[in-house]
């Protein structure tokens, strides 16, 4: 897709039919167990379901009590337990206990597993080892897409990122290819799609697969989204270790936003208790500010105060019927918008409060220089320090990984002696933390590579080419070479500035870091829909360890007045950052393109972090 000039994006499709599939699945499979059931529900499901089915529908299908996952059933419990669960072994066992327990004491129950997004064969070996695979019905409740927003929608899988990245393990890639299939019978059929990546590769091969064997009626019809990028996270760790500073990745940051709602505590609501708020484009306060640069938000919502106090006032000189008129019709909006507006005042300033504590604008500073290669020691006596300090172990092992990428690896006499520092603060039960983040390729020394790359050569002399492309990849993510200087002076990630950087009026993506630094992710998908493909980016391709593709599908008509031509479906796979959808959704208002977002689950600098920590607490 070339871009257009600049016009309006176009409306992106309706996403709530992707609720009303999943709700009148899970309904059909409570009704399958007819009569009252007790419904235990696993942890990570539980606000996922809530967006679905709240407890209102789950009552009306004979759900009598619900119980969460690992938590023993009471005595006078019902006759029938059903389980929504994911796929783990750890639960199988806990289901298991339960199942043995009833049968030690002549207990009768029908029982039922529905596993989301689907069943593993690794569960129903458990159930069999544990004796009571013939005592459950187990189902699946292919509940693969939850829409948090009018343009994201994620498979809630955080899981992803850790068991593909890190374990190699590759059962989620089904649930991935399974998802784009139901998007393009849904929204499709998708007219080309570009990728980078080993996942994105599978992924995608994968979904081709399941629409060959599907008789697919999506052909002929006018499709919803022209274009899909899929892109593995490890494609660009940098972006996702920055801090953020737009106000939505700021409030993830801060309070975490799980399942696109955040408990505001009692310092944002000035009074005693905690407010539960639903983050999305209904809420008019937080649709204007959410891509905004953190240092413009204070402006608008003081002005915003201020316009909504002229609308109150203009109550005063009302007759009765204009005040009936009034009360009827605005002064509810009015009320709705005063809550939202104080309660995202109530964020920034507590926002504001931890910030400042934290030394925000000195690990800015610090950060900036690791992006743009100046005062490389500054910034590594600047992380001994924040680690000597023992500022959080989060914090400092994401400054650590940030220096590593950017530099390529660290040369070894800093990498021991930062490993050493760590260690001694934080204790040495991290050490297995130092070993997951090298194999991923986020915490590196610079010989180490080298000489796997000179092991991976040897062995390729010594096997054929595909057993060595096997080994090869199973090298890859300890050998991985960052590149990072290389690719941003090839993309030109770091904007040249003569003068002052204007965030109010931004004029690249780079403002979602306080313009300086362009996400690399997001400079990608734009080069590649800029030249319909990968020509001309030949030498970055090879920077990124390769794995691109770019396939057009050719039953689907290349219609360039349709509207689905200027939609994208940037698929992240392993995890998307709240500034990568503020940068994509600034591009596609430049272009005048609608972006959607896909990902596995919204991440952040600490979600990255904590999924490769061994040390438990």
């Amino acid at each position: 897709m070339a871009f257009a000039g600049r016009r309006d994006a176009p409306e992106p499709p309706d996403f709530g039919i992707l609720k009303r599939l999943a709700r009148d699945q899970l309904v059909y499979l409570l009704e399958q167990l007819p009569g009252k059931k007790d419904l235990f529900i696993e942890a990570d499901l539980m606000s996922p379901l809530d967006r679905i089915a709240n407890v209102s529908i789950l009552k009306q299908h004979d759900v009598d009590k619900l119980y969460k996952v690992e938590t023993r059933p009471a005595p006078g419990a019902s006759d029938q337990f059903c389980f929504l669960v994911r796929p783990r072994v750890r639960t199988m066992r806990f289901i298991a206990d339960i199942v043995n327990a009833d049968k030690m004491s002549g207990r009768s129950r029908k029982y039922k597993i529905i596993f989301s997004p689907q069943k593993f064969y690794a569960c129903e070996m458990v159930l069999e080892e544990e004796g009571v695979f013939g005592d459950v019905t187990c189902d699946e409740w292919s509940f693969y897409l939850l829409p948090l927003d009018e343009d994201i929608i994620s498979m809630e899988l955080p899981e992803f990122f850790r068991d593909y990245f890190l374990e190699g393990d590759h059962r989620w890639i089904n649930p991935v290819a399974r998802a784009l299939q139901l998007l393009n019978s849904l929204y499709g059929p998708f007219g080309k799609t570009y990728g980078i990546g080993r996942c994105a590769k599978m992924s995608y091969e994968l979904w081709r697969d399941l629409e060959e064997e599907s008789e697919s009626e999506g052909q002929g019809r006018k499709p919803e989204i022209g274009h899909v990028f899929l892109m593995d996270r490890d494609t660009d760790y940098v972006t996702a270790l920055c801090s953020q500073v737009v106000y939505e990745g700021l409030v993830d940051d801060t309070f975490r936003i799980k399942c696109g709602s955040v408990d505001f505590g009692p310092d944002v609501t000035s009074s005693d208790k905690s407010i539960k708020v639903l983050l999305n484009s209904q809420d008019k306060v937080f649709s204007q500010i959410r891509n905004e640069h953190f240092s413009s938000v204070f402006g608008f919502l003081s002005q915003k105060s201020r316009n909504l106090q002229a609308q109150y006032d203009r109550r005063r000189g009302m007759d009765i019927k204009q005040m009936k008129d009034f009360v009827s019709q605005e002064l509810k909006g009015l009320k709705q918008e005063h809550r939202l507006l104080s309660l995202h005042i109530g964020a920034c300033e507590s926002i504001m409060k931890k910030k400042t504590k934290q030394d925000f604008q000195e690990t800015i500073k610090a950060e900036h220089s690791l992006l743009e290669g100046f005062d490389v020691r500054e910034s590594t006596s600047f992380i001994e320090e924040h680690i000597d300090r023992q500022v959080s172990p989060i914090e400092s092992l994401r400054l650590m990984c940030l220096l590593s990428i950017t530099e390529n690896g660290l040369i070894p006499k800093d990498y021991r002696s930062l490993k050493t520092q760590y260690l001694q603060s934080y204790g040495p039960e991290h050490l297995l933390t130092f070993h997951n983040l090298k194999r991923i390729g986020l915490l590196t020394e610079q010989s180490a590579g080298e000489t796997l790359t000179a092991v991976e050569s040897k062995v390729s002399k010594l096997v054929t080419d595909r057993a060595a492309g096997k080994i090869t990849d199973a090298f890859n993510s300890l050998a991985r070479k960052s590149n990072f200087r290389a690719i941003s002076k090839k993309l030109g990630l770091i904007p040249r500035l003569d003068g002052e950087y204007d965030l109010k009026m931004p004029r690249d993506m780079a403002y979602v870091f306080g313009g300086a630094y362009v996400p690399l992710s997001c400079k990608i998908i734009e080069q590649v829909l800029e030249r319909r493909g990968w020509q001309g980016l030949e030498e970055v391709v090879r920077l990124l360890n390769g794995n691109e593709f770019c396939v057009s599908d050719s039953a689907v008509e290349d219609n360039p007045a349709w509207e689905s031509q200027r939609v994208v479906l940037a698929v992240f796979l392993g995890g998307c950052t709240f500034s990568e959808i503020a940068a994509l959704r600034f591009l596609g208002k430049e272009r005048g393109c609608k972006f959607i977002f896909l990902t596995t689950a919204i991440t952040n600098s600490a979600r990255m972090m904590e999924a490769m920590i061994e040390a438990k607490a």
